[in-house]
């Protein structure tokens, strides 16, 4: 399979407004994360407008826990504005710590919990698809559906470690976004794919400049 058919070709079916959100949503996404590379609070605005763009993409898409990580980005975004500008001087910038073991512990609960649920959520999908003739189980999962359960847990404990201004939060980004680069390909979200290699690369210079400061 060449460039064409993986980056291309999918888009032959799209219209135009599908094609328009999904650059948008990456162009704010790139943003928001160059905002949180710099420790500027304008990362939850830009990933406010992110998230919600995606919320409709990935629920037509069928990926329905990257759909649910959306939502819990917009409102962790909001608390994390909330907490952000709390503890900026300038109301702007914020300062960076490490995690203590105590939120490493409550770190590991949230990802279970999120493995978990995300795993229920594609239960009961068929019933969600069609709710006259459901049969509910895992079956229908292919490989990119159960990466998203677990990327989906990825991102989930690496959003609220950035809320928390921890440092650790760009290493579960590097792994959840080395993740998503294929699973997007399979997708037909050619876009997006690009999205999350730049997004790697992104978080690779976040965690080097989190960790100096």
């Amino acid at each position: 399979m060449n460039l064409y058919d993986l980056f291309v070709k999918p888009y032959e079916n799209y219209t135009a407004l599908q094609i328009l959100l999904e650059a948008s949503g990456a162009f704010f996404g790139t943003l928001s994360v160059y905002f949180s590379i710099k420790k500027n609070i304008w990362v939850y605005p830009t990933g406010i407008i992110s998230t919600l763009i995606y919320v409709y993409i990935l629920f037509n898409f069928g990926l329905l826990g990257d759909c649910l990580i959306n939502v819990y980005y917009t409102i962790m975004s909001v608390y994390g504005w909330i907490l952000w500008s709390k503890n900026s001087s300038d109301h702007i910038h914020v300062d960076v710590t490490w995690a203590t073991k105590k939120e490493w512990f409550y770190a590991g609960i949230l990802f279970i919990l999120s493995l978990a649920f995300v795993t229920l959520i594609y239960y009961y999908k068929p019933y969600i698809d069609n709710a006259e003739n459901a049969d509910f189980g895992l079956y229908h999962l292919d490989w990119a559906n159960w990466l998203d359960i677990f990327t989906t847990s990825i991102f989930l404990v690496g959003m609220w470690f950035m809320a928390k201004q921890r440092i650790e939060n760009w290493v579960f980004w590097i792994i959840g976004d080395l993740i998503c680069i294929p699973m997007m390909i399979f997708k037909g979200l050619g876009i997006t794919s690009v999205q999350y290699l730049v997004f790697t690369i992104m978080a690779i210079l976040g965690y080097l400049n989190w960790k100096k400061v």
